[in-house]
Order: C-alpha cells, then structure tokens, then sequence
C-alpha cells in the first residue's frame, strides 16, 4: 500500500519536476541578487519590477490551480477567479485592521469607507481579523467553504460540461454584483486599499516587496509540488479517468463526485493563497477580481501554456501577463488587439501549447538516443 509519504515525495522523482523547481529557484536567486545590487549597476531590478514579478507569481500560482481541475479531471472552470478574490479580502480585511488609527479619518477600529458611510460598529464577520492566525486561516477556508458548497451541490446532481461551466461564471458574476454594494461592508466599488503593514512590517519598503516576491515563489513551488503529488497519486488516475470517461468510471464503482469535489476544494484553496499573497504586493483588493473576464483569462493562459502538464500553466500566465504589461507600455490604444492575435496565432500553430511544443521538442531530441538504444540492443 503506498504511504502518504510516498505519494507525496513522488515528485522529487520526475526530472521534470526538478526542473521547473531549479528553473523557479535560480530565476528567483538572480532577481534577489540583482535587486540587492546598487541602484546604478547595470543588472540592478527595481523594486517596482520585483513587485511586477511576484504578482506574475501569484497568477502562476492561479493558472496551476485552474489546470489541475480542467486539465487532469475535465472541469472548465470560469469562476477561479471568485476564489483568488475570497483570498485577496480575507487578507485585505486584515490589512485594513492594521492600519488602526493611521487612517485619513483616525477611527483606532473602524476602516476608513465604514467612517465615511456612517457606520458605527464593526461588522460580526470582521471580528478577529486583527490577528494574523485568523486572517490567514479565513485565506483557506473562505475559498474552500464556498467551493466545497458549491461543488457538493453541482456534483451530486451531476451538472458537467458546458453547464458546470456557465454556472461557475454565474457564481463569479452574482460575488461581484453583490462586492459592489456599500452595505456588504467590503469597501464597495472602491474596495480595500491604503494599506500600511503586514506582520508589523512596512508594505513601502523595499525589504518587505522582496520579502513578498520570495514568498510568491515558494508559495508556487510548494502549490506545484502538492497539485503534482495529487496527479502523480491514485487519485490523480482516478480524476484522469474521470475525465476521459466519467460513465465508465462510476460504472466500476468509484464515487466520482467525492473525487471531483476534493480535488476542486484544494483547487480553490490554493486560488485564494494566490489572491492573498497579490494583495499587499498591488495594494488594492476590489470587486473587480470578482469579474467573469478575468476567470476567463486565467483559462486561456493555461490553454496557451499547455493544459494538463501544470508548468504549461505558469508558462502561460507568465508570458500572457508579460505581454500584457510590454504591449500597453509600446501600444497603449492598441494593445489588446495585440493580445489577441497573440492568442489567436498560438492557437492555431500550437494546439497543444507551448508546453506541447517543448514536449515535441525533447521527444525530437531524445529519438537518436532512443534509436541507438534499440540498435544495440537488437542481436
């Protein structure tokens, strides 16, 4: 019987799992030397692009979620985004309360928008996030609670394909029309922002924007490392069967939606660690996250980094957002036609994505060898 220490270790195995992590580390070590270089060297980074950098990070961390459940057990999501939103106000509530009385109106309890509005008390469902155990804690568990509710529900009444996807969008469109509203007590149109300190550091200093890119790495390493561990497992055959051929699967016994629904709650969670690590670093959490358009995107970065193969989807969010930042700074009124040709062209030449090509690529390189191999081997 294969332990869990097993399963979990299992990854360390894969060459191609050591690779993404070296890849991951030494890009991280040369931004960090680089940054610590001074301001005038030639190969210093800004703090600016330090910070740019790890919010691509975080939304590698999104788009592997996303490509755990849509590439290895078939659901389309549309709604990740409304999980990397719970995350990012579990955390931005948090950092509201540490701003305390430093606010533009100097209320020691109550956030700024809650004085400007006429509250005069603090919210039942704000109580506690002034201390870092249960903020944190609220990351994981917002995000999974909704998931695991709303998964429960859809998968014991089977609703797949297309219509799964469609009510994920619903879910995701109902969060923001409801974030918009003042009353909710989430900042409204404007969100959460101003803040000033995470775990008594200052969000304005360079150490801390450093301290955060570093987090936003290891959180995605540690995020990859569980989602192969998932794939790698029991479970993973399991969710690949399940989507190649669900009826046959419940056929030889096994409880599809049970599968389904914990691989989708770890999913979400890990969206909402990505949200909260993205808060502090653009300093600003609002219901825009909660948009439709935005879980979209975060599919079709998986689809052009390559779905199902997990760093198929960090290559993806990380050229996309890449290109999205180049092409409004040299095409500010033309930039998403830019973008989108980008995707189009991908599309067709690509089908597979780029981790496809890469895939091709080595198979290429690796077929001498293999042909040798056999020529000795045959008497």
């Amino acid at each position: 019987m294969m332990t869990s220490r097993h399963w979990l270790a299992r990854p360390f195995s894969e060459r191609s799992t050591l690779t993404f992590l070296a890849v991951l580390c030494g890009a991280m070590a040369l931004v960090v030397l680089a940054n610590l270089l001074p301001a005038d060297h030639p190969l210093h980074v800004s703090t600016y692009t330090v910070t740019l950098l790890g919010k691509y990070l975080c939304y590698a961390l999104l788009a592997v979620a996303v490509d755990l459940v849509w590439g290895y057990l078939g659901i389309l999501s549309l709604g990740h985004g409304a999980f990397f939103a719970l995350g990012g106000y579990a955390m931005g509530m948090y950092l509201m309360r540490q701003i305390g009385d430093r606010g533009v109106y100097g209320d020691p309890l109550l956030p700024d928008f809650m004085v400007f509005l006429d509250w005069d008390s603090l919210p039942w469902y704000w109580l506690g996030f002034d201390m870092p155990g249960v903020a944190f804690a609220m990351v994981l568990l917002a995000p999974g609670l909704l998931a695991l509710v709303f998964g429960f529900l859809a998968f014991r009444s089977r609703v797949t394909g297309v219509y799964l996807s469609i009510i994920t969008q619903a879910l995701t469109f109902a969060l923001m029309l409801a974030f918009f509203r003042n009353e909710m007590g989430f900042g409204g149109n404007n969100g959460l922002t101003d803040f000033k300190e995470l775990l008594g550091f200052d969000l304005s200093a360079d150490s801390t924007r450093l301290g955060l890119f570093i987090a936003s790495g290891v959180a995605l390493a540690l995020g990859f490392l569980l989602c192969r561990a998932i794939v790698v497992s029991k479970l993973g055959r399991v969710c690949v069967a399940v989507r190649d051929a669900e009826s046959r699967t419940r056929f030889l016994g096994y409880r599809v939606e049970r599968y389904q629904l914990f691989v989708f709650v770890v999913s979400a969670m890990l969206a909402g660690v990505a949200g909260a690590l993205y808060v502090p670093q653009v300093g600003i959490i609002n219901p825009s996250e909660f948009s439709p358009l935005f879980s979209i995107e975060i599919v079709v970065w998986v689809a052009l980094g390559g779905r199902a193969t997990l760093y198929g989807a960090v290559i993806g969010a990380l050229a996309v957002n890449y290109a999205k930042s180049v092409f409004t700074g040299i095409m500010p009124e033309a930039w998403l036609f830019a973008l989108g040709a980008l995707f189009v062209l991908v599309t067709v030449l690509l089908p597979q994505g780029i981790a496809g090509l890469l895939s091709r690529r080595r198979q290429h390189d690796d077929a001498p060898n293999n042909m040798a191999v056999k020529q000795e081997a045959t008497p």
